[in-house]
């Protein structure tokens, strides 16, 4: 999708509002105006393309959850310290942050299709160099390209949902949550036994998932050719019915006016900042209190994959609310429990710690669903959205460091338990706030 095809689909419909959807949405997002259609897509796009969205979102985390599940022999192997590790686990926000702000313009310019197949190669390619690095800065480097392609994908997964299925967006936002979840949990699950089974070198371990990667690249190469073509077809379309030369995006509210938006923007660093540090050392805290390391990544994949059946049923329940504060509150209120048994007894109750985090952990697809709710117009979806996860990351990128560096130096996980424990409760808050039924056009004062 070019420049073009993007003010196209930006553009609300003439003459009248369509019909709200049933795609498990309510209030604000409801009352958004549907793109309209362009010209005919070719029959095998469709199925293509579920197939693409469903092997891009399974690479979103396996980069990240796979290091989480061997990070003591990679920290060993690389000769890493605790201040350096906790930089590693940091530098998934810091990528989402920086990468995730050049999407738009990215998508603007070669279309969203085949930034995310550039997205995808760049996985690939950063899982199949970091297993040959010699030290923590190359693994550093590779470990960035990996993760600057799972940030432009992470921003563009969305609109092409609600470009190709406009009218199934709820069960299409429901399937790649699931099928992030998914690789998420089989990444902490299976890269322990299958680093054994494949002779016990943390790099092989790691060597293993630029696989799934290089296949998640063959399904998008297709879409992004139909996706230029569609979009030379919608400029023609265009330019024949006069509408081309005086077309302009909307670029929608003043986000930085919006308490809202910066609630939402808060919320969304503090469930990042807790769901990093959990993929980052939650098997570190169980075997330092004694569990084998493959059970300590199936714990880790316990927790993860909380996110399968929860990231399906969220959005569908927040969507029919008109305040979402109590669900954040509740989803809060669990992590606090989990992290007070880790404190407790971190071995005696592990898999029900690692149950309680996999819900707190939740909070995600909650705050994802309440972007799409707490604006009204396309426009302004896609500038809440953008700021809330490009602010929201660059909140988190101190917390992974900063409970490495707790954990060094105190010898424990008392203080980085407390912490993250106590961080709980302003997101709590902050969840509240950005729950209440209100839109950013609103608090801008902007009209419908």
């Amino acid at each position: 999708m070019s420049d073009d095809e993007t003010k196209i689909l930006d553009r609300p419909a003439a003459g009248r509002k369509p019909a709200p959807q049933d795609t498990g949405e309510s209030g604000a997002a409801a009352a958004a105006p549907a793109a309209p259609r362009g010209p005919a897509q070719p029959a095998w796009l469709g199925p293509v393309l579920i197939v693409g969205i469903v092997l891009a979102a399974l690479n979103l985390r396996p980069a990240i959850t796979s290091l989480g599940a061997l990070f003591e022999e990679t920290r060993t192997g690389l000769g890493m310290s605790g201040t350096v590790a906790g930089l590693i686990t940091s530098v998934p926000a810091l990528c989402f942050a920086v990468f995730g702000v050049t999407a738009p313009r990215l998508s603007r310019r070669f279309g969203p299709a085949a930034v995310i197949c550039a997205g995808m190669a760049a996985v690939a390619a950063g899982l199949l160099i970091r297993p040959f690095a010699d030290g923590a800065a190359a693994f550093l480097a590779a470990s960035a390209l990996s993760l600057a392609g799972i940030a432009l994908t992470n921003v563009l997964l969305p609109v092409i949902v609600k470009r190709y299925f406009p009218d199934r967006v709820g069960t299409m936002t429901g399937l790649y949550s699931m099928a992030l979840a998914a690789g998420t949990s089989l990444a902490a699950a299976a890269t322990v036994p299958l680093t054994g089974a494949l002779g016990g070198s943390w790099r092989t371990g790691l060597l293993m998932w630029a696989l799934l990667a290089l296949v998640a690249v063959l399904p998008w190469l297709p879409v992004a050719r139909a996706s230029r073509r569609a979009a030379r077809a919608e400029r023609a379309a265009a330019a024949d019915s006069g509408e081309g030369a005086g077309v302009r995006a909307d670029t929608g509210p003043r986000i930085v006016r919006s308490r809202t938006a910066w609630a939402l923007a808060c919320y969304f660093g503090l469930q990042a900042t807790g769901a990093y540090v959990t993929m980052g050392w939650l098997p570190q805290i169980f075997r330092d209190a004694g569990v084998s390391a493959s059970t300590a990544g199936v714990l880790l994949a316990v927790t993860m994959v909380m996110g399968v059946p929860l990231a399906f049923v969220i959005p569908g329940l927040a969507g029919r609310m008109r305040n979402q504060g109590l669900m954040a509150a509740v989803l809060g209120l669990v992590g606090l429990t989990g992290y007070l048994g880790l404190y407790l007894a971190p071995a005696g109750g592990a898999w029900l710690w690692a149950l309680l985090l996999g819900v707190s952990n939740c909070a995600f697809p909650l705050v994802i669903t309440l972007i799409g709710l707490r604006a009204k117009s396309p426009a302004g979806v896609v500038k809440l959205s953008a700021f809330a996860q490009s602010t929201g990351y660059l909140i988190s990128i101190p917390g992974p460091l900063v409970i490495g560096t707790l954990y060094q130096h105190s010898g424990g996980w008392d203080l980085p338990l407390a912490l993250m424990a106590g961080l709980l409760v302003p997101q709590i808050a902050l969840g509240i706030l950005a729950g209440r039924d209100r839109t950013i056009e609103d608090e801008c004062g902007m009209r419908d």
